[in-house]
């Protein structure tokens, strides 16, 4: 059996609620992506995994920015112009994230921008449980390659599917903690297409990016 057809196996029991597998589908992934030693190869390990989701989306979006990066953004799952382009926050959200990397003297090319799903949900519905789980080990692994001193989590899906906590946004945001898996520090922050809404929150964003910065 190879690696596509046991992911498969995983995705059928994890949809039939068979709870005994799906408690050992994390386990599973992170054996067997040991071996990814490059981005190149998480890549194209991501690219064959069979999911619904995959079905519905234009393009993979993987990520963007300086491999070498010192901070690494990772958001919830592309949006629409993300799906067309391919590429993770280029629509209004994307925008702003650009006006807040230029307002503590970052930009693209001075960080890495990825997400925890690389393919768009229907409707931008918000990632399920079982999508997290299927994903989550390799986020882990992209973090572990670009190997960044910080991580930024935009939003309150980014952040609890990385730290894997039920806590809310608002009570996290700004708050530095650790997580087994990765070296970097953590600190999460409202996602840029909440502060389009909530623009009285833009001050909070900009003081958690200038701790990022400063690490």
């Amino acid at each position: 059996m190879n690696r596509q057809e046991l992911y498969q196996i995983l995705e059928w029991f994890s949809d039939a609620g068979v709870s005994d597998v799906t408690s050992n589908t994390r386990s599973v992934q992170q054996e067997t992506k040991k071996e990814i030693s490059t981005l190149t190869e998480l890549r194209e390990i991501i690219s064959k995994i069979d999911t619904p989701i995959k079905k519905c989306a234009l393009n993979m979006v993987f990520g963007v920015g300086n491999e070498n990066a010192d901070i690494l953004l990772l958001g919830e799952a592309p949006g629409a112009e993300e799906d067309r382009q391919g590429v993770p926050f280029v629509g209004q959200s994307g925008q702003l994230l650009d006006k807040i990397l230029a307002s503590v003297g970052l930009d693209r090319t001075k960080v890495y921008i990825t997400n925890i799903l690389p393919w768009r949900p229907p409707g931008n519905r918000t990632p399920t449980n079982q999508e997290i789980e299927l994903f989550r080990p390799y986020v882990l692994k992209h973090i572990s390659l670009i190997n960044p001193k910080v991580v930024i989590c935009l939003g309150g899906t980014a952040t609890k599917a990385l730290l894997q906590t039920s806590q809310g946004i608002v009570q996290l945001r700004g708050k530095w903690t650790r997580i087994d898996g990765i070296s970097a520090k953590i600190i999460p922050t409202f996602h840029p297409a909440y502060l389009l809404r909530s623009p009285s929150q833009k001050r909070e964003v900009w003081l958690d990016f200038l701790n990022a910065v400063k690490g």
